[in-house]
């Protein structure tokens, strides 16, 4: 069992190279950051969560800017989005700034996908809710290509690029994984066509059933990374027995000595459940 970290960064918490130093520093293997682009006023999507909207929603840094400047301040820290909302995201953009993550990083960039569940954030981005599956999947089908092609292109409903050069091309081979958020069946067809792992969250229901079944659907052991995981041992003994390899301990967005304290108690559970 590997162990990471996933959290908000925020203008409010600890700074972000700081934040990957610390990480490494205690043994942990990965970190995956959030992201919002911003928050309509309006609210009239429920937060899933229940109640009020957590402040650090509103005040997310950009998590490729979080996460190179964790990657200059570590070695050997995996780099990941947790998750990149790819229906708010210009393609070409995107498979860019993932490249040269994973250019100046070494090849420790891993793309954390998914929907996300705010209509307003989607609309904003011009987006029509009602069509978000299939212009996530066309985007990313396009962001391979970019990353792939010496001479990209792809033509779908929802994105259209004419033959085009784009570099840098990543330093992993032929790209960074691609690890699928969400529990749903579409998550599965999609972690079966192009995921490189599988990033469900914490609380999924019949975990080590939707695991097994994933991996059927996909044809082969697809890497699980459990998002946003509470500090229990009982419940870290469970995942270890569903078939999780890597478990990333939820981090809430506090000040910095906060932030330290938690890690290191983190750290600890950690050691403790190796043992």
């Amino acid at each position: 069992m590997k162990f990471g970290i996933s959290t908000f960064v925020t203008d409010e918490g600890i700074d972000p190279a700081e934040l990957g130093e610390a990480t490494e520093l205690r043994g942990f293997d990965a970190l995956f950051l959030a992201e919002h682009s911003h928050i309509p006023a309006s609210r009239k999507t429920p937060y899933p969560g229940g109640g009020d909207l957590p402040r650090h929603y509103y005040r997310t840094l950009d998590p490729f800017v979080c996460l190179t400047a964790a990657a200059v301040s570590t070695r050997h820290l995996l780099l990941g989005t947790g998750i990149a909302l790819m229906i708010q995201r210009d393609p070409i953009h995107t498979a860019k700034e993932t490249a040269s993550l994973d250019r100046v990083s070494g090849g420790r960039a891993i793309l954390g996908v998914g929907a996300g569940w705010n209509r307003e954030e989607m609309r904003n981005h011009g987006t029509d809710p009602g069509h978000r599956g299939a212009l996530m999947n066309e985007r990313i089908r396009a962001i391979r290509a970019l990353w792939t092609q010496e001479e990209a292109e792809f033509h779908g409903d929802h994105v259209d690029l004419e033959p085009s050069y784009c570099w840098p091309k990543p330093a992993q081979s032929p790209h960074p994984p691609i690890y699928v958020g969400g529990e749903s069946e579409r998550s599965v067809e999609r972690v079966a066509e192009y995921g490189g792992g599988w990033l469900p969250r914490s609380g999924a229901e019949n975990l080590a059933k939707q695991i097994e079944h994933v991996r059927e659907r996909a044809g082969w052991r697809v890497p699980v990374t459990l998002y946003a995981a509470a500090d229990d041992p009982a419940a870290v003994e469970q995942h270890a027995h569903a078939g999780v390899d890597r478990i990333l301990f939820y981090l809430p967005t506090e000040p910095r000595d906060t932030t330290l304290r938690y890690l290191d108690q983190f750290a600890e559970s950690a050691r403790k459940s190796q043992r």
